[in-house]
């Protein structure tokens, strides 16, 4: 059971007011909402278009949960810890081809009013997505751990501070990482289920060895950038999607952005329709 009692909000918030001005340095999700991303969101100009990707098949078709959002049980959700995906690389952009479900990634910051309504959002169609909180996110927002575990959700890792963490040296880009885990830990009883670099779209030699350390076996990339981040409007943001999504992918979405939350009904509907099922990560490599 997770358990965020008032002790623990009480720490969270006092280590993220000290950390105030260092997440004031991040150009990425702004933390209102409605600053676009930087110019290159998680994937840098120039940066690989695809991480290594996998290629083994799924084992099961994935569990039949409710579409109930479950965030109304007393009890929340036990967090799950990250697991090892035998056949899969250090680094994953994508699921298996020869199954019809799709993993809906959001970048966790920015207004958690926002942040709700594209939970419930998804939720009402019974899809399940994956989120890669921010560590300063978790510490103004500590709430948020439960709510998305509580919604049969993915949380995962995203860096403390959400700023360039391949140009950063060893001692910083470690610390990084691990703050962020100390945070999902200290909420939820683990460090997550997923990291994702922060200002990346795959990770760099050293990064992912810190992250493997730090308790992840994978880095989870992706293969579809909704490129909601730039405010395109809910009709290009659900375009962008479902121009390139197939079997298996992994799209990159964040929290923070209205035309995200506008566009989520629309997509989810499209993809039912296309037979395409939005599970967690977990599950679309399960």
């Amino acid at each position: 059971m997770v358990r965020v009692t008032t002790t623990d909000r009480r720490g969270v918030l006092r280590a993220g007011a000290g950390l105030v001005a260092g997440g004031a340095l991040a150009a990425g999700c702004a933390s209102t909402g409605t600053a676009p991303h930087s110019a290159a969101s998680d994937a840098p100009p120039g940066a690989s278009a695809s991480a290594s990707t996998s290629t083994s098949a799924s084992a099961g078709a994935g569990s039949g949960s409710s579409p109930t959002a479950a965030h109304t049980s007393a009890a929340p959700r036990a967090a799950p810890a990250p697991r090892s995906f035998l056949g899969q690389p250090a680094q994953i952009s994508h699921g298996p081809r020869d199954k019809p479900r799709v993993a809906l990634t959001f970048h966790g910051q920015g207004d958690p009013a926002l942040a709700r309504t594209l939970l419930s959002a998804a939720e009402e169609h019974g899809a399940r997505v994956t989120v890669l909180a921010v560590g300063t996110w978790l510490d103004a927002h500590p709430e948020m751990a439960r709510r998305i575990l509580d919604g049969g959700h993915d949380l995962g890792n995203h860096t403390q501070h959400h700023l360039s963490v391949n140009d950063m040296p060893e001692a910083q880009a470690r610390a990084e990482i691990t703050a962020c885990a100390d945070r999902l830990k200290r909420l939820t009883g683990s460090i997550g289920t997923w990291f994702r670099p922060s200002r990346a779209l795959t990770a760099s030699p050293l990064v992912e060895r810190l992250a493997r350390t730090a308790g992840y076996p994978h880095v989870l990339s992706y293969d579809v950038d909704s490129l909601d981040y730039t405010s395109p409007g809910a009709a290009a943001v659900t375009r962008n999607v479902l121009d390139r999504v197939r079997d298996g992918s992994v799209v990159s979405l964040h929290f923070g952005h209205p035309g995200t939350a506008t566009a989520l009904p629309a997509l989810l509907a499209e993809l039912g329709r296309r037979g395409l099922r939005a599970v967690t990560t977990t599950e679309l490599l399960s």
